[in-house]
């Protein structure tokens, strides 16, 4: 028997508490510092790895340059990654996820396994 719509909107609430946004909903908090095209390929790809910029840029693929250096900009005044600046000619800049980064190693496990499991 297939359920009803009103089983099935009860069910999803009790699973999924309603918060009150109008505070600032939880989820959209999250997703305001992880939004962007790249960001959570860089939390990814920086999950086990140290990488220089273009190291990552190589992992990430078709990335331009002037996106990944917007997108990682934001991740670290949003305190997710540290930008370490070594003073060297040519300079030598390291990116790494501080311990805010490494806390969202969850989310982006799930989600790889999400898409691994949903890829067109």
């Amino acid at each position: 028997m297939k359920p009803d719509a009103e089983t099935s909107l009860a069910g999803a609430q009790a699973r999924f508490p309603q918060y009150n946004c109008s505070a600032g909903c939880p989820v959209e908090a999250g997703l305001e510092q992880i939004a962007g095209k790249w960001k959570g390929l860089i939390i990814y790809h920086l999950l086990s790895d140290t990488l220089r910029f273009n190291q990552l840029a190589r992992r990430m693929g078709s990335v331009t340059q002037r996106s990944l250096t917007k997108q990682l900009r934001e991740l670290e005044a949003d305190g997710i990654l540290n930008r370490k600046v070594f003073p060297v000619v040519p300079p030598h800049v390291e990116y790494s996820l501080t311990e805010k980064g490494q806390k969202l190693r969850g989310v982006i496990e799930a989600l790889h396994a999400w898409g691994r499991e949903y890829r067109r």
